[in-house]
C-alpha cells in the first residue's frame, strides 16, 4: 500500500514539474537586445522582453507608414492616450506581446488584482527597483510619495510623467513602469480571443535618443 502511495506522489510530482516546465516562456525575440532593466530578485529576462515588445508595438501602430518618426514620440502619444483613458489596445498590441503578457501573469509578485487603481502590485520587486532607480529627481520624489502615501495611480502618476515623457529613452526603469502600469496591466480587461493580432511589422530603432533641445 504504501509503495502504492509513494509512486502516486511521485507521478503526481513528476506530471507538475513536467507541465511547469512546459508552461515556462522560451519565446525571447530581443534575447540578444541590451539589458534594460535588471532587478535582483524579479524575472529580469522576461522583463526586459516586455519592455522590447512594448517598444515594438507602439512604434509599429503609432509611427504610421512614416520613416522620420521616433520612439520617443510613440511613448508620448502612448502615454497620454493610456494616463486619459483613449488607448485602444487591441489596435496595439502585437501577438508576441500577448504571448510575453500571458508569461507575465505567472509572475505572482508581480500583480495585485484586488485593486481598484490598477492591476499592478505596487509593492512588488520590481516597483521597489523602479522606485529606487528612477533618475529624474523630481519624478523619483513624486514616485515615492505616492508609494508612500498609497496613493499611486497610472492618473496621478500620469500627469508629471506627460510633461516629461523624453526621459524614458534615457531612463529604461521609467519606461518599464510605463510598460507595466499602462499597457501591461490594462490587458486584464481584454479577451484577446476577439482580438486580431496579426498586425504588419516595422523595425524599431531602439538606439533613439532624444533630439537636444
Amino acid at each position: 500500500m504504501n509503495s502504492k502511495i509513494t509512486l502516486i506522489t511521485c507521478l503526481l510530482f513528476f506530471t507538475v514539474f513536467s507541465c511547469k516546465n512546459e508552461s515556462a516562456f522560451s519565446d525571447f525575440k530581443y534575447g540578444d537586445k541590451p539589458v534594460a532593466f535588471n532587478c535582483e530578485g524579479a524575472n529580469s529576462k522576461l522583463l526586459n522582453e516586455a519592455l522590447y515588445s512594448f517598444e515594438d508595438d507602439i512604434i509599429n501602430y503609432y509611427k504610421k507608414g512614416s520613416d522620420n518618426y521616433r520612439l520617443v514620440q510613440a511613448y508620448s502619444q502612448i502615454i497620454r492616450n493610456s494616463v486619459f483613458g483613449r488607448l485602444k489596445l487591441e489596435d496595439v498590441v502585437s501577438k508576441h506581446t500577448v504571448a510575453v503578457f500571458e508569461a507575465l501573469k505567472n509572475e505572482a509578485n508581480l500583480w495585485d488584482a484586488n485593486s481598484s487603481k490598477s492591476y499592478l502590485n505596487y509593492n512588488s520587486t520590481a516597483i521597489n527597483c523602479i522606485s529606487n532607480n528612477i533618475k529624474d529627481k523630481a519624478l523619483k520624489d513624486t514616485f515615492n510619495a505616492l508609494l508612500t502615501t498609497n496613493s499611486m495611480s497610472p492618473k496621478l502618476f500620469g500627469a508629471p510623467l506627460t510633461t516629461k515623457y523624453r526621459n524614458v529613452l534615457n531612463d529604461k526603469n521609467l519606461a518599464m513602469y510605463v510598460a507595466l502600469d499602462l499597457y501591461y496591466a490594462k490587458m486584464f480587461n481584454i479577451d484577446f480571443s476577439k482580438v486580431n493580432l496579426e498586425k504588419p511589422k516595422q523595425k524599431v530603432d531602439f538606439n533613439q535618443v532624444p533630439p537636444k533641445s
